[in-house]
């Protein structure tokens, strides 16, 4: 199965789509499922003040039931934050630091720098 797409701003880029697998395979590689997370792409909060259309976009990862947002100006940017966190060195964990579950494994990463 794969990641779960969903857009209130008529979708995501042909090149975020052409890169998805590549997001995939990266997250089965570090022992993460795919189709447990669930990618939203809307306007982001700032977008409604701008006459000319948005500036940037909110991207809200969902997974295990919670959930995180990140905002970007565009899919590449976002895709670019994805990919650095799936593929970032994994760091041992000492026996009261353990992650638990899935959610709590990506959150790790999302917490090191680029």
């Amino acid at each position: 199965m794969s990641i779960t797409l969903q857009s209130t701003v008529g979708g995501f880029s042909a090149a975020f789509m052409k890169r998805l697998p590549q997001l995939e395979a990266a997250m089965v590689a570090h022992g993460l499922d795919p189709s447990a997370f669930i990618l939203s792409k809307d306007n982001a909060v700032s977008a409604n003040a701008r006459p000319l259309g948005p500036f940037f976009y909110d991207y809200t990862v969902f997974v295990d039931g919670k959930h995180f947002t990140v905002t970007e100006p565009n899919d590449a940017r976002f895709m670019e934050y994805l990919m650095a966190r799936c593929v970032a060195v994994d760091d041992p964990l000492t026996p009261r630091h353990q992650a638990h579950g899935l959610l709590q494994k990506f959150l790790n990463w999302m917490d090191r720098p680029i």
